[in-house]
This record gives structure tokens, sequence and C-alpha cells, in this order.
């Protein structure tokens, strides 16, 4: 049995149908099981990682592994989630993020950004349990989704920074890596950092999504102050929408790399972002 924290959202569904396919029973932790739009198999549990003691019921014996996602703004309640999750099983699979810096040497904790976030859970994820992979994919093709709105309603996609450019990875492919990490010892103790093939600029994507959708898009570019104004209406913390504003702009002159282990951990080539916007088409018209 494996436990599915996020399995709601793109990558967490993918890791339970994936799993689901292979077989293998799957329970999600889900706050309310009679609403929750799960993958077809999958067994749900009400419980909240803001909430250790509601964890229990979640954390039979029968779970042998547990895909860790964490949603919450910063790593408050982390140290005490990642500890009842530690108590009934001894592998987790923690989703982090490609660029996580290493713990301080002098003791202090990281900035309290998403990159921060990340190496905190990772740290306790270490410490917690004897098997643990601490996944590092780059940025998400499923991020992408915020423009759907704006191409379903018309042919121009706001955006701060069209020429940010990085090669997103297609959430199947995390999941892929996940259930891998669950299931075997292939990945055991790894930190394994991956990304998608190309590198497109957001103007390059937002090219492919016409493409895709069969008409062209035009692009303008909105203002950083307009931008983080959107992302913290979304319900981002500050520090959050910073980084995200921050990494952008970097990546206009430094565009980010392609991940050279990537297709050797897959097996194959990592889905390019022309393949995930076909397998979303639905959510641009």
């Amino acid at each position: 049995m494996i436990l599915v924290t996020g399995a709601t959202g793109k990558v967490g569904g993918q890791v339970a149908a994936q799993l689901v396919a292979a077989g293998v029973p799957v329970r999600a932790l889900v706050r309310n099981p009679e609403t929750a739009v799960l993958p077809a198999g999958v067994e749900p549990v009400r419980g909240d990682l803001a909430d250790p003691a509601a964890l229990t019921a979640a954390l039979t014996q029968e779970v042998t592994g547990v895909f860790l996602v964490w949603p919450l703004p910063g790593p408050g309640g982390a140290a005490e989630a990642v500890t009842a999750l530690a108590r009934r099983t001894g592998r987790i699979v923690y989703l982090s993020a490609r660029g996580v810096p290493e713990a301080p040497g002098d003791g202090g904790e990281p900035a309290a950004d998403i990159l921060g976030t990340h190496a905190v859970l990772e740290r306790l994820v270490r410490e917690a349990v004897p098997a643990w992979t601490l996944l590092r994919p780059g940025g998400f093709a499923s991020n992408t989704l915020e423009w759907a709105a704006q191409v379903r309603s018309g042919d121009t996609v706001r955006t701060a920074y069209p020429k940010a450019a990085r090669p997103l990875v297609h959430e199947a492919d995390i999941a892929a890596l996940a259930v891998r990490a669950l299931l075997t010892d292939d990945l055991l103790g790894a930190v394994p950092e991956f990304t998608g093939p190309e590198v497109l600029t957001q103007a390059e994507q937002i090219a492919v999504i016409g493409e895709v959708v069969g008409r062209p898009l035009a692009v303008e570019r909105l203002t950083r102050a307009e931008a983080r104004t959107g992302l913290l209406a979304a319900g981002l913390p500050p520090a959050y929408a910073d980084g995200i504003l921050d990494a952008h702009a970097a990546m206009e002159t430094e565009p980010e790399s392609p991940a050279p282990a990537s297709a050797a951990l897959l097996g194959r080539p990592p889905r390019t972002y022309r393949e995930w916007v076909t397998d979303h088409l639905a959510d641009f018209t």
C-alpha cells in the first residue's frame, strides 16, 4: 500500500494513476473524501498534513511507502508531519525542485522562499527514514495552465517574462520516476535532477499552445508589478511570488539548461512540451 499526498493535483494524480496501473494498492490523503476527484481505483482517506494527529487513519501498518508533496507556504509544521509519517513507514519519496540549496554551513535555516522550504523538507526526510528519494524536477509544464483561461477567452496571452527560457517537464515523467522510487531500490538515497528535453522561451511555449489549439496566439508583456499582483491574488506568499519572478527574470538572460541525466533516468527521452500541450488540449479549449 502506497500513501499519496497531493493526489488531487497534477503530479500526485499521475503518481496515483501510474501506481494503480502497476497493480499497487493506493491510498490518497485528502481533506474531503466525499468531494475529492481521484484516479479510479484509489482509496481516499481523510487527513491533512497540517494536522499530524489526523494522519493516523491513513498510516496503517500496511502502508509501505509515501509520496510526499508539501502544499503549505513555508516549512511550518513540516517536522511534525514528517515525523508522523516516519512512525509508520520507512520509505518517503519527496517532490522537491531543481536548484534547492544545500543546508547552510552555519546551522541556520534556508531562506523562507520556495527553494528554502524544499531544503528544509529534504533535510527532514533524510533524517526521518532510512529509505528516501528526493526528486528534483525542473519547471513544471503544468504551471503554464495559468495561461489556459486567457487562451480560452481570446488570442492574446499576457506574461511578464516572455523571453524566459527553460526545459519544462511533463508531470507524467515526474510521476514515472516517483513510482520507480516507491516500488524499487533503484533510486534509494538518490537526489535525481531531471527536466524536459528542450529549452523554450515562454513566448515559444505560447506559440506551441497556439499551434496545438489551431490558432495563432499573440504575446503581450506584463509589468512585474502586474504579474506580482496576480500571483498574490492566486494565494502565493510574497516571498514565493518574488522568487518566481526573480527566477523568470534571470532566465531571460541565462536560460535554464536541460538536466543531462533525464533520458537515462527515464530510460527514454523525456516528453516534449508539445506532447504535454496535446495531453492537456481540453484545458486550453
